[in-house]
């Protein structure tokens, strides 16, 4: 006959271990269901929850709720970011000193300009995603479409100008427009990118032409430095020429202005002694000749005065040198 106590201790430990598997099965789908449900999201980033592969909503940073069990999924999109893509190049390690890839990319960097001259263009871009929801769903593989869109649209723009553009005074340019025409293209596209900014890395001609298109270089900088100096002699000797000319025309000028009012105060001074001359004539003759007299008399070194009706002894008078030099 068994024990009563036997069975009591059986009965129990046998429910007990049921009850243990059961609360462990319990928990384990307690935690799945929590940590199923449960998710957060950086404050750089948004989620975008899809049920059973729809989109249902977009979430804010910070904890969140979604149904469990894979009924509903969360993708997170960095929305705060600022993000970039690289041409031409690839950056292998980022730092005080960075490192590139040693790998050619010859074949998104190498394009024709508009001169039929090949050019080695390396380009930044840098963007945002401002739409969440058209970057994830409106085109399929958004990241490798703004890829290609932007190596179209740089090698529109380069087409458009000439290699001396292209390597100096046009790369400012360039920029702006690939920036202007990739916003464009991307709202079109509905991409949901916002473009920051576009910058031309390194632009050189190929390696293969390197020599003489250095050479080129060094000719048209020896004609700039020729046609300045030219210039520069130029605008020495002519303002030089035409500021003496202006001078001579100004002192003719000046000359002519004088003359012609010299020859109306001797006309004005001639007409006045005129008038005069006809009330009195007699008596305007003697002073005219008087005051002629007067002027050349004084420029006489030596006056001898005699009277014409001097008779007798005839009057001796020292005409040597001294005489003529004591007056």
């Amino acid at each position: 006959m068994n024990d009563p106590f036997d069975e009591l201790k059986d009965y129990l430990s046998t429910r007990l271990s049921r009850n243990g598997v059961r609360n462990i099965l319990l928990g384990i789908l307690a935690a799945v269901f929590i940590f199923s449900t449960l998710f957060t999201v950086a404050a750089e980033e948004v989620g975008v929850i899809l049920r059973f592969g729809r989109y249902v909503r977009t979430v804010n940073p910070g904890l969140n709720l979604k149904l469990p069990f894979g009924i509903e999924r969360v993708t997170k999109v960095p929305v705060e970011r600022q993000l970039k893509l690289e041409f031409g190049f690839r950056t292998d390690k980022e730092g005080i000193l960075t490192r590139y890839e040693k790998k050619s990319y010859d074949e998104e960097s190498l394009m024709l300009t508009g001169d039929l001259n090949a050019a080695k263009v390396e380009w930044i871009v840098q963007y945002r995603i401002n739409d969440a929801y058209k970057f994830l769903f409106r085109v399929r593989n958004a990241v490798n479409t703004f890829r290609d869109i932007n190596e179209a649209t740089m090698r529109e723009i380069v087409g458009d100008r000439t290699v001396n553009e292209v390597l100096t005074v046009g790369r400012q340019e360039i920029a702006t427009s690939v920036t202007v025409m990739l916003q464009t293209l991307c709202d079109q596209y509905e991409t949901g990118i916002k473009i920051e900014q576009v910058v031309l890395q390194d632009v050189n001609p190929p390696d293969e032409v390197k020599p003489a298109f250095n050479e080129v270089n060094e000719a048209q900088q020896e004609k700039e430095k020729l046609i300045n100096q030219s210039k520069s002699e130029y605008n020495k000797v002519i303002p030089k020429a035409l500021g003496q000319a202006d001078q001579a025309i100004s002192q003719a000028k000046g000359y002519a202005l004088e003359r012609v009012n010299q020859a109306k105060g001797e006309t004005a001074k001639f007409n006045s002694v005129y008038q005069e001359y006809v009330k009195a004539k007699e008596v305007t003759r003697q002073r005219i000749y008087l005051e002629t007299m007067n002027d050349v008399m004084q420029k006489v070194g030596r006056k001898l005065i005699t009277d014409e009706k001097t008779s007798g002894i005839l009057p001796l008078f020292n005409l040597g040198k001294e005489g003529l030099k004591s007056e």
